[in-house]
């Protein structure tokens, strides 16, 4: 009776450790159903999801650094037509993209809204003073070289000589930054002009509602589906989201597609590593290497080739000319930095939750420069030999995940998965191990008690 006692305990050990192995094999396809379902519900970008709330306003602080580059040979390129020899002052950083989405409305699925764009002076985190001096580009004797033909060069000689201007200026870095006021001209000149009166957008995006996978790819740019600066049907695409989010369950084997207003054209970015941040496993993506390579390397690429001079003859990787997009002097953008072009420096790179698609942190680089050469009127470039692309400035904007909102994030979302996954995996073990052990002790008893029949 004890022996028939043993083996049915052992036998009911055996079906009640099946059982909980199976009860936490179930939790695993269920388990991730409800995490999808959840993730999916809050993914979404209504009022009243997570995805609303860090879309809206940007969780991460996000900073603007920048490097002017302070010619120190201007003397000799005038008389001598000598090459520029520049050296980098900074950085000087500004505190930006800190304030909410504006004009947000919601239609048939869409959301539009625009981005108020500002900059505030951070002087802990940079060199010096914004009241600092280069020698660097006259802006518009540089812009206006390149927009007028050769035969009305006598026009900007005129102005070069009323203006009592030059081929160099000594400015301050905020009159660089933010804009001067130009002789004899309206308005104000400098690399990024009334930046903190303008406003990105309008944008209207998917929110997700009726499909998921496309929640924050958007759908038009300032009221056109496609843009209209480069001439081509392929450069002109807009492709994926603004880069703040993607779609949740992001496939690694898949590139990532998302628009840059900042160089007027879509790029695209794949897997390189993971990693943690802050105690949050990220994906790290970087730009596919095709994506910024010269037209001779990349034929695609050859739509955004505008200028043969300045790209010599579209052979050098990462130059845009960008001043048809952004309504301003000739500029060309390198999108690396500094020059030279090093292959090492990204130009961006994005961290974020596979999950949930959210962007938790991100670095992008980019250069400004602009294009003077030869001239038999003006007489300030009558010395100089050649084309030349002079660097004014690189940026580095970056953004990471301070500690209290990355401990809110694993508090209110990682902490239920993790949960969730440690019921799951934590049945499963442990009813394997008493199916096991109860399987194992039967199979003892069965033996001891068959060989003690025998004798």
């Amino acid at each position: 009776m004890g022996c028939c006692n043993r083996w049915c305990g052992l036998v009911a050990g055996a079906v009640f450790g099946a059982a909980v192995a199976i009860l936490g094999g179930i939790l695993i396809p269920v388990g991730n159903i409800i995490i999808e379902g959840t993730v999916e519900k809050e993914a979404v970008i209504e009022p009243g999801t997570t995805a609303y709330d860090n879309w809206v306003s940007t969780a991460a602080t996000v900073y603007r650094q920048f490097w002017l580059f302070d010619l120190k040979n201007a003397q000799e390129v005038l008389d001598h037509g000598a090459m520029p020899k520049v050296v980098e002052k900074g950085p000087y950083t500004y505190r930006t993209r800190y304030l909410p989405k504006e004009n947000i409305t919601f239609d048939n699925h869409t959301a539009s809204f625009t981005l108020p764009l500002g900059a505030i002076f951070e002087p802990s985190m940079s060199v010096g003073p914004e009241e600092d001096e280069v020698t660097t580009l006259n802006l518009f004797v540089a812009g206006a070289y390149s927009l007028i033909e050769k035969k009305d060069h006598i026009f900007l000689e005129i102005y070069i000589r009323a203006s009592k201007s030059s081929l160099f200026q000594r400015r301050t870095i905020k009159e660089m930054l933010w804009g001067y006021k130009e002789p004899l001209l309206a308005g104000l000149t400098g690399l990024f002009a009334n930046y903190t009166e303008q406003k990105d957008g309008p944008y209207t995006i998917f929110t997700g509602k009726d499909d998921i996978s496309k929640v924050g790819m958007i759908d038009s740019w300032r009221g056109e589906k496609n843009l209209t600066f480069w001439n081509d049907t392929y450069c002109n695409m807009i492709n994926g989201t603004d880069a703040s989010s993607f779609p949740p369950f992001v496939d690694k084997k898949k590139p990532l597609y998302f628009f840059s207003s900042d160089i007027c054209r879509s790029v695209s970015a794949s897997f390189s590593q993971k990693r943690d941040l802050k105690g949050i496993e990220v994906y790290r993506y970087t730009l596919e290497q095709n994506t910024l390579a010269a037209p001779t390397v990349n034929p695609d690429n050859q739509c955004y080739c505008r200028d043969p001079l300045a790209s010599k003859n579209c052979s050098v990787a990462g130059a845009l000319d960008i001043s048809s997009c952004q309504d301003s002097q000739k500029t060309y953008l390198h999108l690396s930095a500094p020059l030279p072009l090093r292959e090492e420096i990204l130009m961006l790179f994005l961290f974020f939750y596979q999950i949930t698609g959210f962007t938790l942190g991100f670095a992008k680089r980019i250069q400004v420069n602009m294009m003077y050469g030869p001239s038999n009127v003006v007489t300030v470039l009558k010395k100089v030999k050649d084309y030349t692309i002079f660097p004014l400035v690189w940026l580095n904007e970056t953004a990471v995940l301070d500690e209290e909102t990355a401990n809110m994030f694993k508090k209110e979302l990682l902490s239920r998965i993790n949960m969730l996954e440690t019921i799951q995996w934590t049945l499963l073990s442990v009813g394997v191990g008493i199916f096991v052990l109860c399987l194992a002790g039967f199979c003892m008893a069965r033996r001891s008690h068959t060989q003690s029949e025998t004798i």
